[in-house]
């Protein structure tokens, strides 16, 4: 089995239901297409997370920006309850924010406190969180790009 760090499908899934609902692409136009996910995971300057849909979700993806920004590694990321990556107070308004974009299927410019492994905190800022849609319609979770975060 792949991991999806680097599954050419799950990239097309990512990208592709991002195209579909924001009308931009997730990786710049110059990047070759068969660099995109390599390029996504390793090289980008932001961070890109997503989740699955279960009851309470866990991560499924996170790429390198993301797993420096977070201090986990691939491994321990993809285990974690993405409820974690907030701190206890700022849970409920995570909860309402996932369930607007369940309602529209994306939305942008998010800001909110997320906490790192280590307990410290940051601000995530501009973040875009999209429902990963196929072209049938089936629904396998959320993703969130995560474009600047600051240090609180």
């Amino acid at each position: 089995m792949i991991p999806l760090s680097c599954d050419p499908a799950f990239y097309k899934l990512l990208a592709d239901s991002y195209a579909r609902l924001l009308n931009r692409p997730l990786v710049p136009p110059s990047v070759p297409n068969a660099d995109a996910a390599r390029w996504l995971y390793e090289m980008a300057p932001f961070a890109v997370l997503a989740h699955n849909t279960e009851q309470d979700p866990i991560f499924i993806y996170g790429n390198k920006a993301a797993q420096r920004r977070f201090g986990y590694s691939w491994d321990e990321l993809i285990r974690l309850p993405s409820r974690l990556s907030a701190e206890a107070p700022n849970r409920e308004a995570r909860r309402r924010f996932l369930e607007r974009v369940q309602q529209v299927g994306y939305e942008a410019g998010y800001s909110g406190v997320r906490i790192m492994q280590s307990g410290q905190r940051f601000m995530i800022e501009e973040a875009t969180l999209w429902q990963l849609l196929d072209t049938d319609g089936h629904l396998h979770g959320q993703a969130v790009i995560i474009p600047r975060t600051r240090d609180l």
